[in-house]
């Protein structure tokens, strides 16, 4: 079995993430998607594995084997935490449904520090671009203030939301590059210090509910390598 058709034919959730989830999205934005698929499990058995992700088959599609998908969440990845909470869901089968509604087994304080740090390497990016040419790439300015706020905003109240919301207009600007280095960089530092603040009382758990999703994951395998014996033994 190919690579694009363990997306094509075993695809379990699909959504639409960036600046169109985001509300954030203009008349130049791609549609980026990002996909789950289950790997059959007989294709387990043998010496060579499925694949853990799968670009394509369209332009800007991206898809994570389920065990992968589930992995990554549970580190608090902002890109995975990011997909299951997209409001633009294209596909959801009973699978996919189902990772959905563990979307909160997989939050939790670990968020802090996973999403602190790809803020971090993304400011610092901005920060050569500055010193290179004088100015950031305001896109991905936009981008990060928007993480930031979403990461905040995760800490204050246990809830992930990623549609910028009452900062669109602001976040807008940014793009557009109407606001100076100096105060896109001030609001960074701000939002930094605010999710800082945010830890301390946070609803969050110290830890995901990692037995959760694990027994999802089982049920999921158990339940792929029941469907291929039965279709085998009818062929």
């Amino acid at each position: 079995m190919d690579d694009l058709t363990l997306v094509r034919d075993h695809t379990v959730y699909r959504c639409v993430v960036g600046s169109r989830a985001f509300g954030l999205a203009t008349e130049t934005s791609d549609t980026d998607r990002r996909g789950v698929y289950l790997a059959p499990t007989p294709l387990f058995w043998g010496f060579a594995k499925p694949p853990t992700h799968v670009e394509g088959p369209r332009d800007e599609e991206f898809s994570w084997e389920l065990e992968r998908f589930c992995e990554l969440a549970l580190r608090a990845n902002p890109n995975i935490l990011e997909c299951l909470h997209s409001p633009l869901v294209e596909h959801v089968g009973p699978v996919g449904a189902e990772l959905l509604s563990l979307r909160a087994a997989f939050l939790s304080r670990r968020a802090h520090t996973s999403f602190s740090r790809y803020a971090a390497s993304q400011h610092g990016k901005l920060l050569a671009d500055v010193r290179v040419h004088g100015a950031p790439r305001w896109k991905h300015a936009m981008h990060l203030l928007r993480l930031l706020l979403s990461c905040r905003d995760l800490l204050r109240t246990g809830t992930l939301t990623i549609d910028a919301g009452p900062y669109r207009d602001r976040l807008l600007a940014v793009r557009r590059g109407e606001l100076t280095w100096d105060e896109v960089d001030a609001w960074m530092t701000g939002l930094q210090e605010e999710t800082d603040k945010a830890l301390a009382g946070t609803p969050l758990p110290e830890e995901p509910d990692r037995a959760r999703v694990e027994d999802f994951l089982v049920r999921a395998r158990r339940a792929s390598a029941a469907s291929a014996a039965s279709a085998a033994s009818a062929a």
